[in-house]
């Protein structure tokens, strides 16, 4: 204890470590941010987690509603046969179709439906 005492006499700035509740409240501090379970980095990846999943939740919300727009639209046969003209290049009969592709140009999905 003396030397403890004697080199904190030495070096006036650690005269704040002879406080046992400083040190006490430095420990828990320690203790609570870095090592426990429920630590803060713990609880930053947990919440970074969340996050992500909340944004997955977000699109396939967004994608069931688009799709539910399109069943109800191919519940119309006017619907369906203009789906498969489109998508499949379907005909009538006694009927041709030509297709037209530029250079450069990719194929664009179309997502009307």
């Amino acid at each position: 204890m003396k030397k403890i005492k004697s080199i904190l006499s030495q070096f006036t700035f650690l005269s704040f470590l002879g406080n046992r509740y400083l040190l006490v409240t430095i420990g828990f501090l320690v203790w609570m941010l870095f090592l426990d379970n429920y630590s803060y980095l713990e609880h930053r990846v947990l919440n970074k987690e969340i996050d992500e999943l909340q944004d997955n939740i977000d699109y396939y919300e967004t994608e069931i509603k688009k799709d539910s727009i399109r069943i109800k639209k191919l519940k119309n046969p006017d619907q369906i046969e203009k789906y498969a003209r489109e998508k499949y290049y379907m005909k009538r009969e006694n009927e041709d179709i030509y297709i037209i592709e530029f250079e450069g140009e990719e194929k664009q999905e179309q997502n009307d439906f």
